[in-house]
């Protein structure tokens, strides 16, 4: 970051010190004709950037974002916890970096983020926005521009901190319209020239309130002039309500670019809208679409409730972070960074049942103890607020302690530090599933508007809670499954140390077909790895037969080419549609050999003493289960003591967008560089250094044996 210059010479002390944090943002937004900005401070003892002051543009337009956690996928966010600016250079990056604004906002602008901080501490942090028009890049002059001034704002509130000023608590600066003076003879010439236009004239403020309304397009819209003033067009319109046309307002404000579109104003005549927007606010074309008459459908059914922003924005932006939720603890984290910073809780709990008990699914802001006290295994059947708001499916809303001792007063006489709780049903699927309880510590009045916004999180909640116990209970199984099919310990013979790992693939159930054994046949020991097609339990199931069957085959005194053909032989009988890889060794320390036979899997890497690190070539046969008739041909290697041999399957080497081979080469100097380290601690760095293997995207085992003097 770099270092911004302080107040300038002669500034008032006062000035300076206490922060009027409305205008830094405005000279910060002239300095790089920005359009929009607002500053975020960070709360005392709370992991949370709370917005102080927006300029440019309505406020409602950020009010999913009133409040953030420093953990959320947002620009200032991750602007405050990496210590950058952050750069969003149009809508199609947004949708790629960002996609929750992007939901929300789903209009052509760029942003930038930064933090505001001085070398020992962050404050907040700031954002600005520009029309679409903007350049796909930020310019160095507006990146000077911009760390100059949140490195003077940082200044300043570093000194206000110092000498105990408060900090000014502002709300919003918006752009004020340039009025013409009346009694002129040219404004007054002006009114009658619009007056005399045959199309509807509209002029809206930044807020989308109607400022002037010619004569034409009152009659267009139906309503006298007088009830227009200072009213939303959406509002005051009963057939504009509709959150589409809402949606044109703020596009063309953010875009700053010419925005239409056409409405049927009953029984049956459309109208088009044309608008026309710049930083102060909006003109409104409106005129007759005959065009559109002639072709146009039945026009949407206005929703006869009046539709807001915040309402709106909320929802889609929460309902886009809870698609995220996988498991159960997603979703307590998202609820936490998401919507309890939104709504201004300042703890939260949510509950389920189990066995006739109330069962804590997950908390913050409160103690553990007093979770286990107050909630966990409470029967369903005493009366508290959580058991009744699960029992009936009906929230319920505690504006003050007082109003929740009253109703319960043999449950809470002991305080919780908190005053006032919002009880959110979790109903999916038409079941209760949950409880969510949100804390506030103020006493909080819940008006109709937000208990139905809040009402509604809980059903998106519900939803994503519903999916995560169902992921959890389905993860529980296959982990059980896989602990079982894998081998729980390696028991390498003399001369030989051992070290495997196995991580499943992140999608699906975290269950796969990827295997790994060694298996003491005398008077040498065998070793196997192998990959089965698929992601799921059917492959977890024909993996555990194919490496019982593979030690059944080398227990007998097998070959490591009949070991093979006899596997596929078993696999072709069982009449499964899957395939399998897999590579089969018998080693022989005190001989310093290792004989192999492979069938279709990637070959393994050997580490000489001296570093040296080759891909072994070997000859190998088809997949297991492909062709009865399949030969697998042996090679036998040297394993010298102090060589280190690789066995892998594909998902360390192999991820969407890279180059095996790169890949391979990667792994290999690795190895060469950090052979000699403990096999434990080098078979953590191979699977934590490779790049596909932190994808995920496949299952991934690791089997390393190194050779040592055989009296080890």
């Amino acid at each position: 970051m770099s270092d911004g210059p302080g107040p300038a010479p002669g500034a008032d002390a006062t000035t300076a010190a206490q922060p009027a944090l409305s205008l830094a943002l405005v000279s910060m937004m002239q300095e790089v004709h920005a359009h929009s900005g607002a500053v975020y401070l960070l709360r005392p003892e709370e992991p949370v950037l709370e917005m102080t002051v927006h300029a440019g543009m309505p406020r409602a337009f950020a009010a999913p974002w009133e409040r953030v956690g420093l953990s959320a996928p947002i620009p200032v966010a991750d602007a405050v916890r990496e210590r950058r600016l952050v750069w969003v250079g149009g809508e199609e990056e947004m949708a790629r970096s960002y996609p929750r604004i992007a939901v929300v906002l789903p209009y052509p602008f760029a942003l930038a983020a930064l933090p505001v901080a001085t070398a020992e501490r962050v404050y907040g942090a700031v954002f600005v926005t520009w029309p679409g028009a903007h350049p796909a890049e930020l310019s160095a002059m507006e990146r000077d521009h911009l760390w100059a001034a949140c490195d003077r704002l940082a200044l300043r509130l570093e000194r206000a901190e110092r000498e105990n000023l408060p900090i000014i608590q502002e709300t919003e600066v918006v752009a004020t319209a340039v009025t013409a003076t009346a009694d002129t003879p040219g404004s007054v010439e002006a009114a009658r020239m619009v007056s005399r236009l045959p199309y509807g004239l509209v002029s809206l403020d930044l807020h989308g309130r109607i400022g002037f309304v010619n004569a034409a397009a009152a009659e267009l819209l139906g309503r006298p002039a007088d009830q227009l003033l200072g009213t939303l067009p959406w509002m005051s319109v009963s057939w504009l309500n509709d959150p589409t046309y809402e949606d044109r307002y703020r596009g063309a404000l953010l875009s700053q670019e010419v925005t239409s579109f056409v409405a049927l104003r009953p029984p049956g005549e459309w109208l088009s809208f044309r608008m026309y927007p710049s930083t102060t606010g909006l003109t409104l074309r409106i005129g007759r679409a005959r065009a559109v008459a002639a072709i146009a459908g039945p026009a949407p059914q206005a929703d006869p409730s009046p539709a807001r922003l915040v309402t709106i924005s909320q929802v889609l932006s929460f309902a886009g972070a809870l698609t995220e939720a996988v498991g159960v603890q997603d979703v307590v984290q998202l609820v936490w960074d998401e919507v309890a910073p939104a709504v201004g809780s300042r703890a939260m709990v949510i509950l389920g049942s189990q066995g006739g008990r109330l069962h804590v699914l997950g908390h913050r802001g409160y103690s553990e103890a007093y979770i286990v006290e107050r909630f966990h295994g409470l029967p369903l059947m005493e009366r508290t607020p959580g058991t009744h708001v699960l029992n009936s499916g009906v929230p319920a809303f505690f504006d003050s302690r007082e109003q929740l001792e009253r109703l319960y007063p043999s449950r809470y006489k002991s305080p919780d530090g908190f005053a006032a709780w919002a009880y959110l049903p979790l109903i999916a699927s038409g079941r209760p599933v949950g409880t969510c309880v949100l804390a506030y510590a103020e006493p909080h009045v819940f008006p109709a508007d937000e208990r139905a916004v809040l009402t509604s999180l809980g059903g998106l909640i519900a939803q994503a809670l519903e999916r995560a116990l169902l992921y959890d209970a389905k993860h529980r199984l296959a982990h059980g499954l896989q602990q079982a099919l894998l081998p729980n310990s390696l028991a390498p013979p003399p001369g030989i140390e051992a070290a495997a790992r196995y991580l499943p693939a992140t999608h699906g159930m975290d269950i796969g077909g990827d295997f790994y054994d060694l298996v003491p046949t005398l008077p040498l020991t065998a070793a196997v790895i192998g990959d089965v097609q698929g992601h799921n339990v059917t492959a977890a199931g024909l993996m555990g037969q194919i490496r019982t069957a593979v030690r059944a085959y080398s227990t007998v005194g097998q070959a490591p080419h009949e070991v093979m053909s006899s596997t596929n032989r078993l696999l072709i009988d069982l009449g499964t549609d899957l395939f399998a890889s897999c590579l089969y060794l018998r080693l022989d320390p005190a001989r310093g050999r290792a004989v192999m036979a492979r069938a279709g899997h990637p070959p393994p890497l050997l580490r000489r003493p001296d570093g040296r690190v080759r891909v072994l070539d070997l000859a190998g046969g088809p997949l297991l289960g492909i062709d009865a008739a399949a030969v697998y041909p042996t090679t036998e290697v040297s394993l010298v003591p102090g060589s280190v041999l690789v066995l892998y399957t594909d998902g360390l080497v192999e991820a969407p967008g890279s180059d095996i081979e790169d890949a391979l080469v990667g792994v290999g100097a690795l190895l060469s560089e950090i052979g000699d380290q403990p096999l434990e601690k080098l078979a953590d760095e191979l699977v934590l250094q490779s790049a596909a293997a932190r994808q995920r995207v496949d299952d991934v085992a690791v089997m390393l044996l190194r050779a040592t003097t055989p009296d080890r």
